[in-house]
């Protein structure tokens, strides 16, 4: 399996209310290739099986979305992730973090 591909598997499991960022999708699959992240995120072709829109950066701010920010967070707040100034409220509380 290639690095893209363990990145695909490893956001599928983020569950629907609950963000993750790519700091913690890097750590769970062992690397410190954050960007690298962002890069498989990008290239993203099984969404919304794998729910790129569920990633975030290490604050809580919503960046790059192919289809553009306004749809993630319009995706995001379907789910009942609260999204102001294209930032996640509660950031720590809707944290999704990986089993290590």
């Amino acid at each position: 399996m290639n690095f893209n591909e363990r990145i695909w598997k490893m956001c599928k499991k983020v569950p629907k209310g609950k963000v993750t960022t790519y700091k913690e999708l890097a750590k769970a699959v062992g690397t410190k290739a954050y960007r690298a992240v962002g890069n498989a995120m990008r290239t993203n072709p099984y969404a919304p099986e794998v729910p790129c829109h569920r990633v975030v950066d290490s604050r809580g701010h919503l960046r790059g979305f192919a289809h553009g920010l306004k749809v993630k967070a319009k995706l995001l707040r379907k789910e009942g992730v609260k999204i102001k100034n294209n930032k996640t409220e509660n950031f720590e509380k809707v944290l999704y973090r990986f089993k290590q």
